[in-house]
């Protein structure tokens, strides 16, 4: 299923706009939980309905992530980062992306699908041992979210803090939105 218009993404990202069979699976995955196969065949079913779908695509990811798979989450991730690329308007390739704010990071359903599944691909290329790429990936979202509507800054700051092997919490001082990015140095940008 391809979200076409902008208010049938926007509906989608929100758990609306699923077909029968798609919500069907969905909730058979949700009532499996803790049968791993039972599961992923629900899964399964949902995505082949509907592989593009925001909330088929979140599903997937959860069910990685909490059976701790996190490669394949992270590859969930990717697929999902195009998908919100394409509702917006944006490059498929993340790194392709123009570092420049992104309007609505507030609000819009689109651009807060997009900003989550950047800053849980950035988090999950931490947990990989994948620096560059959380790096990479989270000075993306410093210019996408300068005001840090999805909290990225705090993640910058304990990649920051990891790679100086600082474990001194006495030295964190918690800050949300813009004072959480201009808290960090600028060269992490």
């Amino acid at each position: 299923m391809r979200m076409d218009a902008d208010a049938d993404f926007d509906a989608a990202v929100l758990g609306l706009a699923l077909p029968a069979g798609v919500e069907q699976a969905l909730r058979e995955a949700g009532a499996a939980r803790g049968d791993a196969v039972a599961v992923a065949e629900a899964l399964m079913r949902a995505q082949a309905l509907a592989p593009e779908h925001p909330a088929v695509l979140i599903a997937f990811y959860r069910h990685h992530f909490y059976g701790h798979r996190l490669r394949l989450a992270r590859n969930v991730a990717r697929r999902a980062l195009a998908v919100g690329a394409r509702a917006l308007g944006l490059p498929q390739v993340w790194r392709e992306v123009p570092a420049r704010a992104l309007p609505g990071a507030r609000h819009d359903p689109s651009t807060r699908f997009y900003l989550f599944v950047l800053k849980g691909y950035a988090y999950l290329s931490l947990r990989l041992d994948d620096p560059v790429e959380a790096r990479d990936a989270l000075a993306l979202l410093r210019a996408l979210d300068p005001e840090d509507c999805v909290g990225a800054a705090l993640l910058e700051a304990v990649r920051l803090r990891a790679d100086a092997g600082d474990a001194d919490d006495s030295a964190y001082v918690p800050a949300t939105g813009a004072a959480a990015w201009s808290r960090l140095p600028a060269a992490a940008a």
